[in-house]
C-alpha cells in the first residue's frame, strides 16, 4: 500500500484568526472607554522653599571717564595705576557674580577709546562681571 500525496486526499485546515483579533481590539477600546477613571487623591508632604534672607546687595559703582582720560571712582579721582587693584578688591569682597556690585561706566564724549577699553580689561581681569554703561540721552 503506497501512500500518495495528492491535493484531493490533502487538505489543510487554518483558522482565520483577524475577525477575532478585531472583535477583541473593539472590546478593549470600549472597556476602555467605559471604564471611569479612578482618581484617588494621594497626599503629598513636598519640602517647601525657606526664603532666605536677602543679602545685602551691594552699591553700585560709578565710574566716570571724563573729557581729559581722568577716571572718577564714585566721584572721588582714581589714578588709572590703582584701578586694577581697586576692582581686584571688589570682587574679592563679593565672590558671588550674582551678588557683585554693578559698574556704572559713565564716559565724556571726548574720551579716549583706548581709556574705556583698559577699564574694561581690568574689570575682566579681576573678575567683574556685572558692567553696564550710562547713557545720559544728550546726542
Amino acid at each position: 500500500m503506497a501512500f500518495s500525496s495528492s491535493a484531493r486526499n490533502s487538505s489543510i485546515v487554518d483558522m482565520n484568526i483577524t475577525p477575532l483579533v478585531d472583535v477583541m481590539l473593539v472590546l478593549l477600546v470600549i472597556f476602555m472607554i467605559a471604564m471611569p477613571p479612578r482618581t484617588v487623591p494621594i497626599e503629598e508632604y513636598l519640602p517647601q522653599q525657606v526664603p532666605d534672607a536677602k543679602p545685602d546687595l551691594a552699591t553700585p559703582i560709578s565710574l566716570r571717564i571724563d573729557a581729559n582720560n581722568q577716571l572718577r571712582w564714585n566721584g572721588s579721582l582714581l589714578p588709572m595705576s590703582a584701578l586694577a587693584d581697586t576692582m581686584g578688591i571688589e570682587a574679592a569682597r563679593y565672590p558671588d557674580v550674582e551678588h557683585q556690585p554693578i559698574v556704572k561706566i559713565d564716559t565724556d564724549r571726548d574720551a579716549d577709546y583706548g581709556t574705556l577699553a583698559e577699564v574694561l580689561a581690568a574689570a575682566k581681569n579681576a573678575g567683574l562681571e556685572r558692567i553696564g554703561f550710562v547713557d545720559d540721552g544728550a546726542r
